[in-house]
């Protein structure tokens, strides 16, 4: 007997599947192959549990039904709040979800075909579709099915949810206390590329209440040994933090400097004029707004003000910048939030700032991550928010971090410094590509900077013997 096989292409089914979740479909029922009719439809699909339909046209639409209800030829109308009708268009982006009308059935379970009511599939016995938008659902026809209700295809899959832990880690971290340590003297040894500057050069940025001071925090309290709170954090509605702030690190209490400096600044918000000023922000970049400037929503700093720095050097500039987002609240970002994140990350790739973006209280956006810190990377939850991240921002999955801060804790704990010293590590190694972007002809002869202004084109440039890449 011939191996029935799915129409799909890789492309539509990953497009299904992101409606769908964590989970794999099985192919239970193939018109083509069993027939188009009611009958080959029931003997092959009823009593499977979650099943999603999936019908073809010669529009290049490929649409249907899901449902986490039994077909059971019963007559009844049948509730199902997780039915959603959907259709995947040649050439779309993004598939089109339709949830149900609230308090209208998903289905009518009878021994006909399917009948959601909006959509009847394998009318008359037939390859062939009634399409009648708002009956149990709403949608237009066009972006349905093209107003083509002829059918080349016809499937059935069983839907089988693969649980909310990966299998295996979408990423391999060392849990021990010896990678612990390692982390700890890499990055109290790194040096940076160029000689002339001491320490790495780390901006923080992110909507209010993300947990941009609490990470400062909780990486001091790593080097520290105990907690500290040197940052201002909190949990009010309005930026806590409202000067730009460079924060220094210690090894130990009075011990020596660790080569990073994180700064810190005011939360973005939605309304231009509220939060971080984007030209104050590039003004930052640049590294002409001096340690404590109280910041400005309305007014962005002057350059003759006092609190403008003329001449900055590269140990003043931006050498990593880092987005702090909340992962709990990845699905409330606005659209004029994401563009203002558009119009930070624009600025700061013309100056060839390298970013990374962090994902803060993994563990109360996941049970599963609370229970256990080492499922972070387990986590379906988590690695589908840092992809939705990925994606929203732009920038490479690998560059998105997953982070739990210290909030409620008293002592130290092996599993959060893992997770805050990779994160660190990962700082420095982009700081690393920002230095090696500026040309040095002979480094051994530099023994200055030479200072650069916000009339320059990208990047601070050094000495005669130093040019723009």
């Amino acid at each position: 007997m011939p191996v029935v096989t799915s129409s799909l292409s890789e492309d539509q089914q990953k497009k299904l599947l992101s409606l769908l979740g964590h989970v794999r479909i099985h192919l239970l029922y193939k018109a083509s192959v069993h027939g188009f009719t009611a009958l080959a439809f029931h003997n092959r699909c009823d009593i499977q549990g979650p099943t999603v339909i999936v019908a073809y046209n010669d529009g290049g639409f490929v649409f249907g039904a899901y449902t986490s209800q039994d077909y059971t030829q019963s007559g009844a109308k049948v509730s199902d709040e997780e039915a959603f009708l959907y259709s995947i268009s040649a050439g779309g982006s993004k598939p089109l979800r339709v949830a149900g009308i609230n308090r209208q059935c998903a289905f009518t379970d009878e021994a006909t075909g399917p009948n959601y009511g909006a959509l009847v599939f394998l009318h008359e016995n037939a390859a062939k579709i009634i399409s009648n938008p708002g009956e149990n659902f709403t949608f237009q026809a066009a972006e349905m099915h093209g107003e083509d209700l002829a059918l080349t295809e016809f499937e059935v899959y069983r839907v089988e949810g693969l649980g909310d832990l990966l299998a295996k880690p979408w990423r391999n971290i060392c849990w021990t206390a010896e990678r612990r340590q390692q982390l700890m003297k890499d990055i109290q040894s790194y040096n940076p590329e160029i000689k002339t500057v001491q320490q790495a050069r780390v901006l923080l940025v992110g909507p209010v209440g993300a947990g941009k001071s609490t990470f400062f925090n909780s990486v001091n309290s790593v080097f520290r040994g105990n907690m500290t709170s040197q940052a201002i954090a909190g949990t009010a509605g309005k930026s806590v933090t409202t000067q730009f702030r460079t924060y220094t690190i210690k090894a130990g209490k009075g011990g020596g400097l660790v080569p990073l400096i994180l700064c810190d600044t005011m939360g973005l918000e939605e309304n231009a004029e509220a939060g971080l000023n984007i030209e104050d922000l590039v003004n930052i970049f640049r590294g002409h707004i001096k340690d404590r400037y109280q910041l400005n929503p309305f007014t962005p700093l002057q350059m003759d003000s006092p609190g403008f720095k003329k001449q900055a050097t590269l140990n003043d500039v931006i050498h990593c910048v880092v987005y702090v987002v909340d992962t709990c609240k990845v699905s409330l970002l606005t659209q004029k939030m994401l563009d203002k994140f558009a119009d930070i990350r624009k600025k700061t790739n013309n100056l060839g700032i390298p970013q990374i973006l962090l994902m803060t209280k993994v563990d109360e956006a996941c049970p599963l991550v609370a229970e256990d810190l080492k499922n972070v990377y387990c986590s379906v939850y988590i690695q589908r928010k840092a992809r939705e991240l990925s994606e929203f921002f732009g920038i490479p999955l690998s560059c998105v971090l997953p982070v739990k801060s210290y909030s409620d804790e008293l002592e130290l704990d092996q599993d959060i410094d893992i997770l805050l010293l990779t994160a660190v590590q990962q700082m420095l190694n982009y700081t690393d590509s920002f230095f090696e972007n500026q040309v040095i002809e002979d480094q051994e002869v530099v023994d200055h900077q030479e200072l650069y202004r916000s009339n320059d084109l990208t990047r601070p440039v050094l000495s005669g013997q130093a040019k723009h890449v």
